[in-house]
């Protein structure tokens, strides 16, 4: 491997620091500097998309490794077969810098002009990376724009313009530091761009309504390997129970899953015990009208009614089978892996005196997902069991996703994991607090519901695709004027 390639590998592998748990928010400026002047003095569209290849190599080898674990440590897949799958996803997943980077050096001409491209390579990016969100159910996990969550001052940049405009403006700054750091119109540039995040972190986009609202998540920590064992079904049940009875409030949130069985087989005791105290929000797998099962969250009310959710953004290989793929089976044991999905707009569950838009797992990635349910939901709730990813990076990097849909929405999430991280994340993207993950344990919280509706949960990724369609668009309209 040549020099450069290494320094390229090596810059990627670094950028995760830039993320959850690390925190080191401006990394990614740096490491994405260095790549793009890469970039810029490739010879070749064909070097420059070898280089992005390599530096999303190191990245999601870095940052996703956590694939391995589900793949062996949990699913049972021999190590050699889920070492090979997991370099494969990581390098599917690289293709898309590989791509930003053969466009840019392709459509950029031989002058560098700082201003023109660092806007190009903003642009190229941004839509790069929506890509990877959307191409075959998308996975969007570990977009650049996650690693600028609150205390980062771009943080503010996040009700307006989501998750994909917090690329679009990482990529931004990092391409000026990259190309023209000596020069005064892009130091300043990148000076007042940070110097707004800082102003719109002050605004309150939406406002609170109601009355304070006692809540109680609990976080079992059942194993992956014993909780699908029929022999152990007592455990998780007699677990959340237990955890129930100690910590009574108007609302307790159980996570995915949480009983390992339909709905229609949970013994209606426990059903009933759960919703002695108050009112109850179950992660549990429910039958369909068709004939299948959904993945499911189940409201519970002491009189006995009910209302249900279904997730609807299911899980390649983990929760369906895409066509094809059914040999994929025989190679790994993951328990209720066909499942159904709901429909994409459903209505708010009416609990407790709020509106609460539940969210199942995978489905926070989904920043314009999330949003369907506005202005009516007044709070949000994700319910995970990420025990399938082992003690990894996978628990805080999905912590920091949901604080970026908080701070999209202007509304809390709260989060009720098996495993971790169980917490309670304000409307301004900040942790209010947070269980330690891999204990058992529940978290008591008192959270109001929010009104009101934030410019990106009104418009969504639109704003930030134009954005970067037009930085694009903009470019190769003033090549053409020069040539």
């Amino acid at each position: 491997m040549k020099r450069q390639d290494t320094a390229a590998l090596l810059l990627g592998a670094a950028t995760v620091l830039g993320f959850a748990p690390f925190g080191l928010f401006p990394l990614p400026l740096l490491t994405l500097a260095l790549l793009f002047r890469m970039w810029r003095k490739a010879p070749t569209p064909r070097t420059a998309a070898w280089l992005g290849f390599v530096w999303g190599l190191g990245f999601f080898l870095a940052g996703v490794s956590w694939v391995y674990v589900s793949l062996h440590d949990v699913g049972g897949m021999i190590a050699p077969l889920a070492a090979f799958a997991t370099l494969l996803f990581c390098s599917y997943l690289a293709l898309f810098p590989a791509l930003a980077g053969y466009l840019f050096r392709r459509l950029a001409d031989n002058t560098p002009r700082p201003l023109r491209d660092a806007f190009l390579i903003a642009g190229l990016w941004t839509l790069a990376e929506w890509l990877r969100g959307t191409l075959f159910t998308g996975f969007p996990w570990l977009a650049l724009g996650y690693s600028q969550s609150p205390p980062s001052p771009l943080a503010g940049y996040a009700p307006l313009l989501g998750s994909y405009g917090l690329a679009f403006i990482v990529a931004l700054l990092a391409a000026l530091l990259g190309f023209g750091w000596r020069r005064f119109w892009p130091a300043l540039l990148v000076v007042g761009v940070i110097a707004f995040g800082f102003v719109l972190r002050g605004i309150g986009w939406t406002e609170p309504v109601g009355a304070p609202l006692r809540v109680v998540l609990l976080q079992g920590n059942v194993p992956q390997s014993l909780k699908w064992d029929p022999k152990r079904l007592s455990l998780s049940i007699e677990t959340y129970l237990r955890l129930a009875r100690e910590n009574p409030a108007q609302l307790t949130v159980l996570p995915e899953t949480a009983i390992p069985l339909l709905f229609d087989e949970v013994p209606r005791e426990v059903l009933r015990e759960l919703a002695v105290g108050g009112e109850t929000l179950l992660g549990v797998a429910v039958r369909t009208m068709q004939g299948g099962y959904a993945n499911g969250a189940v409201a519970l009310q002491p009189g006995g009614s009910s209302q249900g959710y279904a997730k609807s953004h299911l899980v390649p290989f983990g929760e369906f089978v895409p066509p094809g793929f059914a040999w994929f089976f025989d190679l790994v044991r993951i328990p209720m892996s066909n499942f159904t999905s709901g429909p994409p707009r459903q209505p708010p569950l009416a609990l407790a005196g709020q509106k609460i838009m539940p969210n199942i797992c995978y489905e926070d990635l989904f920043g314009e997902e999330v949003i369907r349910a506005l202005p009516e939901a007044t709070l949000l709730v994700n319910l995970s069991n990420t025990a399938w990813f082992g003690d990894s990076l996978a628990q805080p990097q999905h912590l920091q996703i949901a604080q970026l849909r908080a701070l999209e929405t202007g509304r809390p999430m709260l989060r009720a994991t098996n495993t971790g991280m169980t917490a309670a994340i304000a409307p301004d993207g900040t942790v209010a607090a947070v269980l330690a993950p891999f204990t058992r344990d529940a978290l008591r919280v008192e959270v109001r519901g929010y009104r009101g509706i934030t410019p990106y949960g009104r418009r969504g990724n639109g704003p930030a695709l134009l954005l970067a369609l037009l930085a694009c668009l903009a470019t190769l309209r003033g090549r053409r004027k020069s040539l």
